[in-house]
């Protein structure tokens, strides 16, 4: 496991296998595109709290402790 606290959108992410994000809704947005154009099919994707947007709807949805908490997997290419 590895924690980086850099520019997301700067960032090298080809080798993760789950990202985590607690971004607001606007910014997982602009950040969809680079997550499915860089990182391997299969790669999970975590959001707490806000989703991708209408056009990436999330594959699973859990409610823990009352937060809203989204899962996508990036699909093949």
């Amino acid at each position: 496991m590895r924690f980086m606290t850099a520019n997301i959108f700067d960032s090298d992410i080809r080798d993760a296998t789950v990202v985590t994000l607690y971004l607001l809704q606007s910014i997982n947005e602009r950040l969809r595109p680079k997550l499915v154009r860089e990182l391997r099919p299969g790669t999970r994707v975590v959001s707490h709290v806000f989703n991708m947007g209408p056009e990436w709807p999330p594959e699973k949805k859990m409610v823990v402790e009352r937060s809203p908490v989204f899962f996508w997997t990036i699909p093949e290419k």
